[in-house]
């Protein structure tokens, strides 16, 4: 009986080829893209799950939460060095507590400077928290030495040649620390699923590194590195995470600037977080490799059911489409006594026959897109096949879903046909009954989805081209963003850098600051006017004379800061003393607004704002305020993404303490510019590697993962299109041919070919309406979210939802308007013929 089934199916199939490449197609797109996109959902979630007892391992977050004042809202991956120490102190099941930070590391060997991969600097034993596996020495001690330096296998071989290197020595500079180290271990490469990013770890003594600022180390405000933390078996974060607001209420104290009585733990929380959800976590700042958004991936895995739900549909569809045209098998095997059970069966089988080819079609287009779309988003999505967390099980039992979708309900309509109503004099097979009110819905929903894909798509790459090019308050051509600027061996000869620089050709200006583009840095304080008792929050940054000349700042009211006024020089010696911070406090200082801190100053306008004298917080605070006069107000500049507020600032002069250079040039090939710089850095700093970007190459990686998104979700909108054709293409055929006859009688009784083709096209584009009536309102809702998450954004107008509706109907009707020409030309006699 099997075998007979078997052998009817594929006749069925070898009979109507068209019908059997439109099914077997569309579904094995839509599968194949439901595979991808689950795929790469299912390796967002898997981030650091490969870690051993990864389930004990936790990062410290600090909170930083919005203020009446103005305060930013913050999270970091980050969290200041006391913290971790009292933390430690006070939870006895914290089994280990290791500080990590990611200073710039140089590594000197056999005279020649390297610029380490990722680097970080630790106090503890880190590896005995996050279990990365070891090639070479011993995980668990390969930190005790305060002089060891562990690092990655390509770390290793692209230093020595080799990755057994254990023993050998180098040379690591980071900041003011210039010391020898012994290589105690090499671990292996990090995987891309992992939210760590290190190809080099060394141990240093916090106490030692922060001597010059040793506010590090005390201050609950300064966050320059990170916690690890590795809880004893069966303590749980929960309980921890629940003592915590008690906790900041033992060990933070007041601080007091002469003026206010603050506390910092008031606007900041902590969390434990496991090192499992951190990559898809809340916090996003500070963070060692770019995380994700959860309801993003969340979205992905939607999209991926609603295509294969499309796809689906399309089979459903086309099932019963082509079920009314076996009425009369149907009705001749009931006769010849087959009952409703062995039909049932019978058109289940196919079901299952179809759905079982389409999948061997789709696995084999998932294996043949996997390398391009591991290379698209640069990860490492692998699928196996027979693992405990293999597909062969996921995909058998998807494969009987979508038989069993596709098949049940054909196979219970076709059952129920009574053989005397099929088999009447005249009856045609393709005039079986059947209102099709079902196809419509389903052929409904799936331009729904269609046309909302398309919506989201055009929307997201509005907002993408619209980050990349929107007036970010400075010029982004013609700008050479330098690193490295605040190390010791570059500040010393920061003067003659800054004078060989301006003597390059086609150099115009050239400025050392705090703050950069997408440099990683934020930094604000709390001001208040001279004679007021209401502060707000601002961002604070030092730079040096030509800095706004560089970035192609916009002066708004007053001056620049200059060179040779002394109120302009707010410079505290390394490391610095009481009577110096004093002396400033005295003696005071000439800053420069941005138009959005007179904005939340409450200054009526950029002229009103000079003059006027803030006390800022450029000293420590049991030292006062400083008496700060705005001299300027400049434009206001967007130094990150379009996602984060912009801040407003107040700069002010120094003379280091620097981090980035910023040179402008403009009329000579960038390249030129490059290497002119490139050379002078390596003539005046010799032990450290130049680096150094273009800023627009900067400000396009900055929205590199939104470009990615707009691509992804154009494929899917476009994959979803073509799977909507398939099966309006297989519809429209079913339709025509079912209608022959009575389009036959409405050319006899006068109909144009016109009026025949607007008459089908007519009832093809109705389902399209309908669908823009749904799709839109729940885009427009998604969208208006998605939106809500830039600082910056675009409007969200009609337009992108009246494109899409009107693309819809135009591949709608480009789909059907063959099969509508065609048969409104047919022959009335060949339509009317007896059958």
């Amino acid at each position: 009986m099997w075998r007979n089934y078997l052998t009817v199916g594929i006749r069925a199939l070898a009979k109507n080829r068209a019908y059997a490449f439109i099914n077997i197609a569309g579904l094995a797109l839509g599968i194949a893209a439901c595979l991808l996109i689950l795929g790469f959902v299912r390796y967002e979630f898997s981030y650091d799950d490969w870690l051993p007892e990864a389930d004990q391992a936790f990062q410290l977050q600090d909170y930083y939460l919005p203020t009446q004042r103005g305060g930013e809202e913050m999270k970091l991956q980050q969290a200041s060095f006391i913290s971790g120490q009292a933390l430690k102190k006070d939870f006895p099941q914290i089994e280990q507590a290791v500080y990590i930070t990611r200073g710039g590391v140089v590594i000197q060997k056999d005279g020649q400077p390297y610029a380490a991969n990722k680097p970080v600097l630790t106090d503890g034993p880190l590896f005995r928290i996050l279990r990365i596996p070891f090639v070479h020495g011993d995980a668990d001690h390969a930190l005790d030495d305060p002089h060891a330096v562990t690092m990655s296998v390509t770390q290793a071989r692209t230093l020595f040649g080799t990755d057994d290197v254990v023993g050998k020595t180098v040379t690591l500079v980071s900041g003011s620390m210039t010391a020898d180290y012994r290589v105690t271990g090499v671990f292996a490469d990090l995987p891309k699923n992992s939210a760590l990013a290190f190809n080099l770890v060394a141990r240093f003594d916090p106490q030692q590194y922060y001597a010059l600022d040793p506010t590090m180390l005390t201050s609950w405000s300064n966050q320059n590195g990170s916690y690890y933390i590795r809880l004893a078996k069966g303590a749980t974060a929960s309980a921890i995470n629940d003592q915590l607001p008690a906790w900041e209420k033992r060990n933070i104290p007041d601080e007091d600037d002469g003026q206010t009585r603050t506390n910092p733990g008031t606007d900041q929380d902590w969390k434990l977080v496991n090192i499992r959800d951190v990559h898809l976590g809340e916090a996003q700042n500070g963070s060692m490799s770019p995380g994700n958004d959860q309801r993003t991936i969340l979205t992905f895995a939607i999209i991926a059911l609603l295509i294969l739900g499309m796809a689906c549909v399309n089979f459903t569809n086309l099932a019963t489409a082509r079920a009314t045209q076996r009425a009369r098998e149907v009705a001749l095997r009931k006769v010849l006594g087959a009952t409703r059970r062995q039909l049932i069966t019978q058109f289940v089988g196919e079901s299952l026959l179809l759905a079982a080819l389409s999948m061997l079609v789709a696995l084999a287009l998932v294996e043949l897109a996997l390398p391009g779309l591991n290379a698209f988003l640069k990860a490492q999505i692998k699928l196996r096949y027979f693992a405990l967390d293999g597909l062969f099980l996921p995909v058998v039992l998807l494969t009987l879903f979508v038989g069993l979708a596709g098949g049940l309900y054909p196979a219970f309509v076709l059952s129920r046909f009574e053989p005397a109503r099929v088999l009447k004099a005249n009856k045609s097979a393709a005039d079986a009954e059947g209102s099709g009110r079902l196809r419509n819905i389903l052929v409904v929903g799936q331009f729904a989805v269609s046309i909302g894909l398309i919506i989201c798509t055009t929307i997201v790459y509005a907002q993408t081209v619209y980050a990349r090019t929107t007036d970010a308050g400075y010029r982004r051509d013609g700008l050479l963003q330098i690193e490295g600027m605040g190390r010791p061996q570059a500040q010393a000869v920061a003067m003659s850098i800054r004078q060989e620089l301006l003597r390059v050709p086609g150099v115009t200006a050239v400025g050392r600051t705090q703050i950069a583009v997408d440099g990683g840095r934020n930094s604000q304080t709390e001001v208040q006017l001279a004679g007021a008792t209401d502060r707000v929050s601002l961002g604070v940054y030092a730079i040096e004379p030509g800095f706004f000349d560089a970035m192609g700042m916009k002066l708004l009211a007053g001056r620049a800061l200059r060179e040779n006024d002394p109120m302009d020089d707010a410079t505290l010696p390394t490391p610095t003393t009481d009577a110096a911070e004093q002396a400033l406090v005295r003696r005071g200082a000439n800053i420069v607004l941005s138009e959005a801190a007179t904005q939340r100053l409450g200054f009526s306008s950029p002229q009103a704002a000079l003059g006027k004298v803030l006390m800022t917080s450029l000293v420590s605070n049991e030292n006062g305020l400083v008496p700060s006069t705005v001299v300027g107000v400049v434009t206001d500049a967007r130094f990150r993404s379009v996602r984060d507020p912009l801040q407003p600032i107040f700069y002010y002069g120094q003379t280091n303490g620097f981090v980035q250079g910023m040179v402008r040039f403009q009329g000579v090939d960038p390249k030129a510019v490059y290497d002119r710089t490139e050379a002078i850095w390596k003539r005046l700093v010799p032990d450290i590697p130049f680096r150094a970007r273009f800023v627009d190459d900067i400000v396009r990686d900055l929205y590199d993962a939104d470009e990615a998104r707009a691509t992804l979700f154009g494929a899917f909108a476009i994959l979803a299109v073509v799977i909507g054709c398939l099966g309006l293409f297989g519809l429209a055929a079913f339709t025509a041919e079912r209608r022959t006859k009575e389009i036959g009688i409405r050319k006899v009784l006068g109909a144009g070919t016109r009026d025949i083709v607007r008459l089908l096209v007519w009832q093809f584009s109705r389902p399209v309406l309908i669908a823009n009536l749904i799709a839109w309102p729940v885009a427009w809702w998604v969208m208006r979210g998605w939106l809500n998450g830039f600082d910056s954004r675009i409007a969200l107008t009609p337009v992108p939802f009246l494109l899409a509706g009107l693309l819809a109907m135009l591949i709608a009707i480009g789909t059907i308007s063959g099969h509508a020409w065609r048969v409104a030309r047919t022959n009335p006699i060949r339509a009317l013929r007896y059958e």
